[in-house]
């Protein structure tokens, strides 16, 4: 992937075995651009499934959310962390949309009802 032979460095002095994981793209440049999503529900009761995340730059180009991970459980004022990728990077958001789902859990569909919410970039903190 893009930027992981800035890793080899690290990796290879160590004495044992090193197992690392990559998230890479399979389009050019090979790379993911992590983002850290914070939420804060305000549900009574408990909800679990899994959020993708849209965001749109102010030029109109849409990026969506690639996610490998569990349902995610959401409890009344509970704040819950998601690591989520993009394999394109927007500099300047206008728009972030959520679409809560549950998948294949078994139950009817809810509504998240959701109290706070930040989307922080990992790969530019300083944004």
């Amino acid at each position: 992937g893009y930027y992981a032979d800035r890793w080899k460095k690290l990796l290879i002095p160590k004495s044992s075995p090193t197992t690392a994981y990559f998230d890479t793209s399979d389009q050019d440049p090979f790379c993911m651009y992590n983002y850290l999503l914070d939420i804060t529900t305000w549900n009574k009761s408990i909800r679990r499934g899994f959020i993708k995340v849209k965001i749109t730059d102010y030029a109109g180009n849409t990026v969506e959310s690639e996610m490998n991970s569990e349902a995610s459980t959401f409890q009344q004022y509970k704040r819950v962390k998601i690591l989520t990728g993009f394999y394109r990077d927007l500099d300047k958001i206008s728009k972030i949309s959520l679409t809560f789902s549950t998948k294949t859990l078994i139950g009817p569909k809810h509504k998240l009802r959701i109290l706070q919410m930040r989307l922080k970039s990992l790969n530019n903190p300083e944004r």
